[in-house]
């Protein structure tokens, strides 16, 4: 019999099931991507919200105001990416409207839909239509107005306005219709709904969740997380092989009274030395121990060099040709975790920062001024409310200023921020590694006023351009270019500039339309599938073509874009 309330049981297995479907489809709503780079994360996004929520649930709750409330909690914890905040706001503004309902009838649920998109619309500073609140704004009037007589037939009416309202997006929204596509979030929404929806039309519960959930592992079986160091590839050094990027080399040192003060030991002895011998250094003293992380060409100096001083506790030394591809090495925590090791009663610091960054050279550059906990993430990885929390809690301040640099991230960011209580938590608008690292560059806070120390922030944004090269993922016509899945393609902010087949031509074509006007430091960035000769002569071109500029160069060891160039 088709139920005409909900209560906490069964809202439980609606989202169990919604977070099955969704799983199905991840991939497909991935590829509705607005840009032509790999950059398509929201399905992932939404699905690890979701999973967020039905994992929060250990056992069988009957009251859905405590089933929705702990399901709400899990999704803002794991909300990730601004259609995961979306989403999680909405089912939050359901679990408020549930809220003391040990079982809801339809006008409840819809009562509780409505508080749902308020929530969502609330969520967003500056609200745009054709969008996913747009999705659920229209499919929960649509659905309310019907006077549904079952909880089934409200789903399916939410279903079916859902759907006609994702096929009017692109109407609302040009950037979609030019794309040719409808809006990921609305799509992933329905997709969750359909999964409800078949949650209340079989007679077998679990039997239906087994058959989803095995269908959703299958599509999303590649999609494990990768260890620290990834898989390591033995055949990608080979007899002939040329040892290009060296070893990551790992110490752990303990200090000995006998070959040192102990006490008054700097760990800048040791990191002086590691940079003049390799890059990518983070070194902490904590104690009588000494963390250190560094990529060298050779790795025996950096352990005869530090067993002058001390006694190994552990050492590492990795070939980082195995594992280049896969380069997912995080010096940021290294750094974080070790110093949150270190027993301290100090009193609560000032101010402290938190940036969102990826690639380990990227991390080092934010660690380097003046960055307290690096959060990994970024384009087609963002980090979940939960993990800025962690960062947060890593740091000893009252207030903490947070550079999300993507505008896919700053949602989560100021949801972890409302979340938090132990500091104040000040939430930059960066949208950019080039925005995130130029306000790091104005960072003045003498004078302790949260506002002005802002204000200072902004204005090291203001004026930054970032120029990127990367790869294209699917055939399209942007900005008067016709794009092909497989060439690469060089772009400021959104606006492609050019495309080619040939990497280092893209990135010469890019570097002759950079404008340098008012400016003259550029941060030229190489990513992870450049190679040095390859950086070194877009280096050169960038100096001839652009005499008199700044030029500072890092390995970023960025995947997606193959260079990052920053004007300053």
């Amino acid at each position: 019999m088709t139920p005409k309330t909900i209560d906490g049981v069964l809202y439980s297995r609606m989202i169990r099931m919604g977070a099955a479907n969704l799983g199905i489809h991840a991939e497909e709503i991935n590829n509705l991507n607005v840009f032509p780079i790999p950059d398509g994360d929201t399905g992932d996004n939404m699905l690890m919200t979701m999973t967020g929520g039905k994992n929060a649930i250990k056992t069988e709750i009957e009251s859905l105001s405590d089933a929705s409330n702990t399901i709400s909690s899990g999704m803002l914890l794991s909300a990730r990416g601004n259609s995961g905040v979306i989403l999680s706001q909405f089912f939050d503004g359901i679990s408020a409207g549930f809220t003391l309902i040990q079982e809801a009838n339809i006008e409840q649920i819809g009562a509780a839909f409505r508080e749902g998109v308020k929530h969502a619309y609330e969520a967003v500073m500056k609200p745009v239509e054709g969008t996913i609140l747009t999705v659920a704004k229209d499919a929960t009037e649509y659905a309310c107005s019907t006077k549904a007589e079952n909880v089934l037939q409200f789903i399916e009416n939410f279903i079916y306005e859902a759907k006609l309202s994702l096929d009017r997006t692109p109407s609302l929204l040009p950037v979609l219709k030019k794309a040719g596509v409808v809006d990921s979030g609305g799509a992933g929404l329905i997709y969750i709904f359909e999964g409800m929806r078949q949650c209340l039309k079989e007679d077998s519960f679990e039997e239906a969740l087994a058959k989803l959930e095995s269908e959703s592992g299958k599509q999303n079986a590649g999609k494990t997380i990768a260890s620290p160091h990834g898989e390591i590839d033995l055949d990608a050094f080979g007899p002939d092989s040329e040892l290009e990027f060296g070893y990551c080399t790992e110490v752990l040192l303990r200090l000995q009274n006998k070959k040192c003060n102990v006490e008054e030991f700097s760990a800048d002895i040791i990191k002086d030395y590691m940079n003049e011998i390799g890059n990518s250094v983070v070194c902490f003293k904590a104690g009588s121990i000494i963390k250190l992380h560094v990529h060298t060409m050779e790795p025996w100096k950096v352990f005869k060099f530090c067993q002058q001083y001390g006694e190994f506790l552990t050492t590492k030394a990795e070939n980082m040709s195995l594992q280049h591809n896969n380069r997912n090495e995080d010096l940021a925590e290294i750094a974080a975790n070790f110093k949150m090791s270190v027993p301290s009663n100090e009193e609560a610091k000032d101010f402290g920062i938190v940036a969102v960054a990826s690639g380990p050279g990227i991390k080092q550059m934010f660690l380097e001024h003046g960055t307290d906990v690096v959060v990994d993430g970024g384009q087609s990885m963002n980090p979940s409310a939960e993990d800025f929390i962690k960062a947060f809690g890593k740091i000893n301040a009252k207030t903490i200023f947070v550079f999300p640099n993507n505008g896919n991230v700053i949602l989560a960011a100021q949801q972890a921020a409302k979340m938090y209580e132990k500091a104040d938590i000040q939430v930059i608008g960066s949208k950019s590694i080039g925005e995130g690292f130029a306000a790091l560059t104005m960072m003045d806070l003498s004078s302790g006023n949260i506002d002005e120390i802002k204000d200072n922030f902004q204005m090291g944004m203001d004026g930054v351009s970032s120029y990127y090269v990367s790869h294209c993922v699917r055939d399209a016509e942007m900005d008067g270019l016709k794009l092909h899945a497989g060439d690469y393609i060089g772009f400021q902010d959104k606006k492609i500039m050019v495309s080619s087949e040939d990497r280092k031509k893209t990135a010469f074509q890019t570097v002759e339309a950079m404008d340098f006007t008012d400016h003259e430091v550029c941060i030229f960035i190489r990513g992870i599938d450049s190679t040095t000769y390859e950086a070194e002569e877009v280096k050169k071109y960038l100096q001839l073509k652009h005499p008199g500029v700044e030029i500072n160069e890092i390995d970023g060891g960025q995947d997606i874009y193959s260079y990052i160039l920053i004007v300053i």
